[in-house]
């Protein structure tokens, strides 16, 4: 008799881990559906840097996306001040499980520099955001687990646990809060190869576009180990501008000058 309650009560609890974590992987489906459609985006992007006494810098830049079927996106980023990063360009192409294609042209070199499948938990430029956070999200990257349902804020939750499903990651894990009336991310807690929390990123003030779609006009990045933050002021949303794949090829890298 008590091997069948213990057999029973294995059973359940199996049954409840299986349940979550396809229920963390139907949010996230949700998350990925209603942000699909929208074939490009372009932005303007102010990146503002503070270090851990307070002083700041800021940088420019203006950003492409293509959206891709079947395969991660294509974004372009080209910085156009100040002076010492002005003409500094990023091409990115996303996979969900092969390694990433991310390029990076260095105007004072007159070159373009491959970022290392290995070396993706970089810091961006000096930023708090990482080569491997650049990435668009796609499902196969990661597995999922549906942890609670939290207030963040005034913002009903569902809190998800995902972790990389491919090589290299600079994270074992990251914790999302996704808004359960929008299907958006409003928090996000990546933990570094230690497991111990490493930087929090927080989406606010979120505008809709084309009725549908939502984005951040506010992202913030905090670095508890390296007391930095990195600040992403969004402007001048544009979709549908009718770009192409020839538009995000490597030549595109010098020729964004």
């Amino acid at each position: 008799m008590k091997k069948i309650i213990l057999s029973l009560y294995l059973a359940v609890f199996s049954s409840v881990g299986m349940a979550e974590t396809q229920t963390g992987l139907d949010i996230m489906q949700e998350v990925k559906l209603r942000d699909t459609g929208w074939e490009d985006m372009s932005a303007r992007l102010e990146m503002v840097l503070k270090n851990r006494n307070g002083d700041k810098h800021q940088r420019f830049m203006k950003m492409k996306v293509l959206e891709m079927q079947g395969d991660g996106d294509k974004s372009l980023s080209i910085f156009n001040s100040p002076k010492d990063v002005k003409g500094t360009a990023f091409l990115s192409f996303t996979h969900a499980l092969e390694a990433d294609e991310q390029w990076l042209y260095l105007p004072g070199l007159k070159r373009v520099k491959r970022i290392s499948s290995s070396n993706k938990s970089g810091p961006f430029l000096g930023s708090e955001i990482a080569f491997e956070d650049l990435s668009s999200f796609e499902l196969d990257k990661y597995s999922y687990t549906y942890l609670r349902d939290e207030l963040q804020g005034a913002i009903d939750c569902f809190v998800i646990e995902t972790k990389p499903q491919y090589e290299y990651s600079g994270y074992t894990r990251t914790i999302i809060w996704v808004d359960k009336a929008r299907y958006i991310p409003v928090k996000i807690d990546y933990y570094d190869r230690k497991n111990s929390l490493l930087k929090t990123q927080i989406f606010n003030d979120y505008q809709q576009f084309l009725g549908k779609y939502w984005r951040s006009s506010n992202m913030s990045m905090e670095n508890y180990v390296t007391g930095k933050s990195t600040q992403l002021l969004w402007t001048d949303y544009k979709f549908k501008n009718g770009f192409t794949k020839r538009q995000f090829d490597k030549n595109s890298l010098k020729r964004s000058r």
